[in-house]
């Protein structure tokens, strides 16, 4: 898949698609590269992109709210997630954490309990081109612990994160991590809880907070608009 560009637009596209724009219709060539120019029938010029990381958060089909790009830098910069790395992902939802993850060259085994979500999930990987290391199962991770071990990471993002983080101990390599996201603080204090008693190492909370910057002629000061907070991520390690 690939983009088609001008200005504010963006058109998802495959090479030898008909895309109807406000602009006109582009006959997508079968033959194209990034950063070449197509026109439409009006003689309006887009220009080809290839997809990275944020147009997959832009343009996956959602299923609820994603993680954020923000967020998924800080679960990759903590860990250190990378090429090879063996991933435990629950929570799936639209899938943005995942694909990027496999993105990066990591094999990620992902639990989402709604097969409507699931099912999304999968296509949105084939988007992403990772379908071949991401593999989407449905059901509840706490169901399939027994038959899952010798992860370098686990990200969680579920309600029952808790009782996958007291079975790290079986889950993970040794100085492999634990990533958790929680929407609320109860539920970041009881998976830092769950990470304490099962021995991890390194255990800590942070919350997740960025805001844009205002500048104009006036001054700079942070954004008042948008939502800067979206969550807490815990990380831990096992020894």
């Amino acid at each position: 898949m690939i983009l088609l560009v001008r200005e504010d637009r963006e058109f998802l596209a495959a090479p030898g698609d008909e895309v109807h724009t406000d602009l006109g219709v582009i006959d997508v060539p079968e033959s194209v590269d990034a950063g070449d120019v197509v026109e439409t029938h009006l003689g309006e010029p887009f220009t080809v992109r290839e997809l990275r990381g944020p147009d997959l958060f832009n343009h996956l089909d959602r299923t609820g709210a994603p993680m954020m790009p923000k967020d998924i830098g800080l679960v990759v910069g903590h860990t250190g997630a990378a090429r090879g790395d063996r991933v435990l992902d629950a929570g799936t939802g639209t899938g943005v954490l995942a694909a990027y993850l496999g993105r990066l060259g990591a094999d990620v085994v992902t639990f989402e309990r709604d097969a409507e979500f699931a099912a999304v999930a999968r296509e949105n990987m084939e988007l992403a081109e990772v379908a071949d290391t991401v593999d989407v199962r449905t059901g509840d991770v706490t169901d399939h612990l027994d038959d899952l071990s010798a992860f370098d990471l686990l990200t969680l993002d579920t309600e029952n994160a808790p009782a996958v983080v007291e079975r790290a101990d079986d889950l993970l390599v040794s100085g492999g991590y634990a990533a958790v996201y929680s929407p609320f603080v109860e539920d970041a204090r009881e998976v830092n809880l769950a990470a304490e008693d099962a021995g991890l190492a390194n255990v800590e909370t942070v919350e997740t907070i960025q805001r844009e910057m205002d500048l104009d002629e006036r001054g700079s000061r942070p954004s008042t608009a948008g939502v800067g907070h979206t969550g807490y991520l815990t990380f831990a390690r096992r020894p």
